[in-house]
């Protein structure tokens, strides 16, 4: 009977591990497809009216009006063709369920930490990772999160077996958040709630200059002994990897560009920027572009104008910088609202192909992924989809295709599953 009982839990874990597994990755594109008849929204600030786009093998090969159609043909009349939306600082693959500690793998000990690589811990078959590709999010940025300097990210594609398949650029980059010079009060301790400047300030940022020489001498000369941390930030030194800044205030992202500028850091950068809109001058001379954060969210404090958030990526695209959307402070499943957080700022007066950009080739450029990805361009990675109207307005982004490296990949998820379902329970009544 005790042999039965254990037969039988090892058969319910089975098919409930089946019945939850991801879609299984789309076979490798063996022959040309051309969509035909599409709008096409280039991902560059342009679009292309009545175009056939061709791919094979992976790439793209023509793209234009009259072009030659090969292959399996799509007819996209009346619908708009897209890049694949790319989201930067995620913890997508890393975090599965937040209320259990056994799913939650971005956060690993210790407090600078640029050696521990988000790559090798992304889980491929994550049902999160699954649910951004209805609304056309095909590629992520997975970030570490914790700690002073977190780790180093990675760059994904959503339709692979394992984190090797999945891989569009290792190791692209190191995570500093930078300290804050002011923190909120602990009520739980019965200090008064509201801000108060941080004292340990001046320490916090001292420990990261620290380190920064540090590793940076330690890559100019010969090391007797490995140190994974100081080895980590090579990449930052020779340009080869982005320093990813994270900071809001205007003192403190001045203070952290600076000192990352004078630690020899080549590329940096600046990720949320709320106050950015008070430094662009500095900003933009030191060429510094803005992953801004995301516009589904309410001022920070009392005096700011209440459509802030709203309208802040306009203001910093309209001051002549390089921005990009993200939302990497919020919820992993709430990422699939990246095109309705650009789209929010089509409403505050930004042209709608602008707002493409910040999702699309804006974002690619920004990660140093541009040459392959980001925009509809002969040559480039054919990871695309086709949306029935507006892919920035959650009324009209309603997916037929969706393509990553050529493959047709599913959109089917355990959400459309259940709504599939639910829908025709109360079909009729």
């Amino acid at each position: 009977m005790k042999k039965q009982k254990n037969i039988l839990i090892a058969l319910l874990l089975t098919f409930g591990m089946t019945s939850w597994a991801q879609q299984t990755p789309a076979d490798k594109q063996t022959e040309a497809i051309t969509i035909t008849g599409a709008t096409a929204h280039i991902g560059d600030g342009t679009i292309v009216e009545n175009c056939t786009i061709v791919f094979e093998n992976g790439k793209i090969t023509a793209l234009g009006s009259g072009e030659t159609t090969q292959g399996t043909i799509i007819d996209a009349s009346g619908k708009h063709v897209y890049p694949g939306f790319i989201a930067p600082v995620k913890e997508l693959g890393l975090v599965e369920v937040n209320a259990v500690r056994a799913t939650r793998d971005a956060d690993e000990i210790g407090d600078i930490i640029p050696h521990v690589r988000s790559l090798i811990a992304y889980n491929a078959e994550s049902k999160v990772v699954e649910s951004m590709r209805p609304n056309g999010v095909l590629i992520a940025q997975i970030t570490p999160k914790g700690g002073r300097i977190s780790g180093t990210s990675s760059i994904v594609q959503f339709d692979a077996w394992n984190w090797e398949d999945a891989a569009v650029k290792a190791d692209d980059g190191v995570h500093l958040h930078w300290p804050s010079s002011f923190r909120r009060g602990r009520w739980w301790l019965g200090e008064p709630r509201g801000l108060r400047p941080n004292k340990n300030y001046q320490k916090q940022v001292t420990e990261v200059e620290t380190f920064m020489q540090n590793a940076l001498a330690y890559g100019g000369g010969t090391a007797k002994e490995l140190n994974p941390a100081f080895a980590a930030m090579k990449g930052v030194f020779d340009g080869r990897q982005k320093l990813y800044v994270y900071a809001d205030g205007e003192k403190e992202i001045v203070d952290g560009i600076t000192l990352a500028k004078n630690s020899g850091v080549k590329n940096i950068v600046l990720v949320g920027g709320y106050h950015a809109y008070k430094v662009t001058d500095f900003l933009k001379e030191n060429d510094i572009p803005v992953l801004v954060q995301f516009t589904h969210n309410t001022p920070n404090f009392e005096d700011d104008d209440y459509d802030l958030p709203y309208k802040l990526p306009k203001l910093l695209s309209d001051a002549g910088l390089l921005v990009a959307i993200q939302n990497g402070e919020a919820s992993n499943f709430q990422t699939r609202n990246l095109p309705f957080y650009a789209g929010q700022v089509v409403g505050q007066g930004l042209a709608k192909e602008k707002a493409v950009q910040m999702i699309t080739g804006n974002t690619a450029k920004i990660l140093g992924i541009d040459d392959t990805h980001g925009t509809l361009s002969v040559g480039k990675s054919a990871t695309l989809f086709i949306s029935a109207g507006d892919a920035l307005d959650m009324r009209t982004n309603q997916l037929s295709h969706a393509f990553i490296d050529g493959r047709n990949i599913s959109l089917e998820t355990h959400q459309t599953e259940l709504w599939k379902r639910y829908s025709g329970k109360y079909e009729g009544e």
